[in-house]
């Protein structure tokens, strides 16, 4: 059973979610909070496998929030909701330890996989969320952006730069072991160790790098 606090400072965008997620027999939400500050007492006190997380909200926003869970000792996963595209808010809570993000009308079993694969460590992306995260690292003309990220790829091996690779595109570990003839789990423990060598706590800050790098074009 996945355990979930879902935040948002809208009682009817918390309502419209629980909704959704409460069908899934696999999935318990244990809390809701209106603001980042209640969100990180309550996470606190419940330990919750995952909180899905809203970003615009009062005395404490979701970026703040998601970087305070984060820097925990034994931190729930983050994935950010929200209504808005991809912009600076969501870029920071992607860099402040976010598993990935998608719109709040993502179908339910978008909502629902997500859960469950950032409960499992397997944060996964829609592919349609993949696409506006890397668009918007995709205007970002800066050279010196893109050198230093494919300096840091090449520390991969090149079974590991091929995953990276395809994390990028959004699939999941069982897709991207089909495409390149690997067991799941298999996947599963090149991607940590990709992220260890890059000092990366997710797949999504690999996406990103990965797609700074050039290598998606």
């Amino acid at each position: 059973m996945v355990t979930v606090l879902l935040v948002d400072d809208d009682p009817l965008a918390r309502t419209a979610v629980a909704t959704i997620v409460g069908h899934d027999d696999a999935i318990t939400i244990v809390g809701q909070a209106g603001d980042g500050e209640s969100a990180v007492r309550m996470a606190r006190e419940l330990r919750p496998d995952v909180v899905l997380m809203d970003l615009r909200m009062p005395e404490m926003d979701g970026v703040t929030a998601t970087a305070t869970l984060r820097a925990e000792p034994q931190p729930p996963q983050v994935v950010v909701l929200t209504t808005w595209d991809v912009d600076d808010a969501v870029m920071s809570s992607i860099n402040a330890g976010a598993s990935g993000f998608l719109l709040k009308s993502a179908a339910p079993q978008e909502i629902t996989t997500a859960i469950k694969a950032a409960a499992a460590g397997d944060a996964v992306l829609s592919p349609r969320s993949t696409k506006q995260l890397l668009d918007t690292v995709r205007t970002d003309p800066s050279r010196r952006r893109r050198r230093t990220a494919a300096k840091q790829l090449s520390q991969l091996t090149e079974r590991e730069r091929d995953i990276a690779i395809e994390a990028a595109k959004g699939l999941s570990n069982a897709e991207i072991g089909e495409r390149l003839y690997l067991a799941a789990g298999t996947v599963k423990s090149h991607l940590a160790n990709i992220q260890t060598k890059l000092g990366m706590s997710n797949r999504v800050q690999v996406a990103v790098l990965v797609e700074r790098a050039g290598l998606l074009d």
